[in-house]
């Protein structure tokens, strides 16, 4: 009872310990640029950058919740941006039918990988190695090695567009009853099955902060443009992911994958077709963060993505998730996102060599892992 009260505090802390994280080094870059870090167009600018790694870190939270891990993401994004950009210039596809090709070809890529996975039993980490190479030469075969423009402007306000003020007031409203709805049900089944109730005071003080979080980044925003819409996108798989892993049979399988996945195989549930499909996932966010990409750069470019693959499983393990597999959430990853957009959105404003700014989230990462693998030793 009491290693699992410590881990409890644990996880609440850890998620705490970020937060802070993400505030102190707000501060450091909002001090060392005279305040215009945290100005709302550079607010707006980091959100809608730290997007596109979120989009890939939903996925890949999946994945490497379930044992695995999937190197070929970046390359993956810059195929799937590429092709959105080739039927948006060259072809005239209506966007309608441009999202549903470029969202099978990434359904279709994830699948794939999937199956070379989980039915071929080719190590993930293979498999990742060699889609990084294959779909990176696709894309520069497909593009000639040039840069596709310019796209339409119904593809690029996907990634540059913004939400109306009135409706990013609305939508912050909305979000703050289903804060009070969620902890109102938290206590309600915690009565209903006889399991100890958090404080009150407590759960007041994260609808408090909830409230205060909510108008401080709907009023920042709606200072500069409004929302941006690539954040609404991520906003709405938070909340699918979260409920994909907490309230679903599915989800409950990917965990107890990745915590035993023998024991999971011999309890009857088909290993198999759940690493399927979460590659198959995968590959669709793959997708959305590519045609994203393409839309805030208003191009197609054959780098897209480069390092996108470090930058996802870096957000994930920050976060959180264990390299182990079998622990972790789509929000930590999400924070672990925002962490990494802060340092590059920062580093760039200071004008840091690239070379430093590499070494520094490398350290990171490693900094994240080692925490990991002293928090588990710990509990042995």
């Amino acid at each position: 009872m009491k290693s699992n009260h410590i881990k409890q505090l644990f996880t609440q802390y850890k998620m705490l310990a970020l937060l802070i994280a993400i505030a102190l080094i707000w501060t450091f870059f909002s001090w060392k640029t005279e305040g215009g870090f945290v100005t709302p167009r550079n607010l707006s600018n980091l959100v809608r950058q730290m997007a596109i790694t979120g989009v890939v870190a939903c996925g890949m939270s999946l994945v490497i919740i379930a044992g695995e891990i999937d190197l070929s993401v970046g390359s993956l994004l810059g195929l799937l941006g590429g092709i959105a950009a080739v039927l948006d210039v060259s072809h005239h596809l209506a966007l309608p039918l441009n999202l549903l090709i470029v969202l099978g070809c990434g359904l279709a890529a994830g699948l794939f990988n999937g199956y070379l996975t989980a039915y071929l039993k080719i190590p993930s980490f293979i498999v990742g190695l060699g889609g990084m190479l294959a779909y990176r030469g696709i894309v520069l075969g497909i593009t000639g090695g040039m840069t596709v423009a310019p796209v339409s402007a119904d593809l690029v306000y996907l990634g540059q567009g913004y939400m109306p003020p009135q409706w990013g007031i609305a939508l912050g409203a909305a979000l703050f009853v289903l804060t009070l709805v969620l902890v109102w049900r938290q206590r309600r089944s915690n009565a209903e099955h006889g399991l100890p109730q958090t404080p009150l005071w407590r759960d007041g003080v994260k609808v408090v902060v909830a409230a205060v979080v909510l108008a401080a980044a709907v009023a920042t925003f709606n200072d500069y443009e409004g929302i941006p819409l690539p954040v609404l996108l991520l906003l709405a798989l938070l909340g699918l992911f979260s409920y994909i892993t907490t309230q679903t049979v599915f989800g409950r399988r990917i965990y107890a994958v990745g915590s035993n996945m023998e024991a999971t195989r011999l309890s009857g549930i088909n290993v198999q077709a759940i690493k399927l499909w979460i590659f198959g996932i995968m590959g669709l966010m793959c997708a959305l963060a590519g045609v994203i990409n393409t839309a805030r750069l208003a191009a197609g470019s054959p780098s897209a993505g480069t390092s996108g693959e470090l930058d996802a499983i870096a957000a994930c393990f920050i976060g959180g998730t264990s390299m182990r597999g079998g622990s972790g959430t789509v929000h930590g990853a999400l924070i672990g996102a925002l962490v990494m957009a802060s340092l590059d959105n920062g580093m760039s404003m200071l004008d840091v060599d690239t070379y430093w700014q590499m070494i520094v989230k490398g350290c990171i990462l490693t900094l994240a892992v080692w925490i990991d693998v002293s928090t588990r030793a710990g509990k042995r």
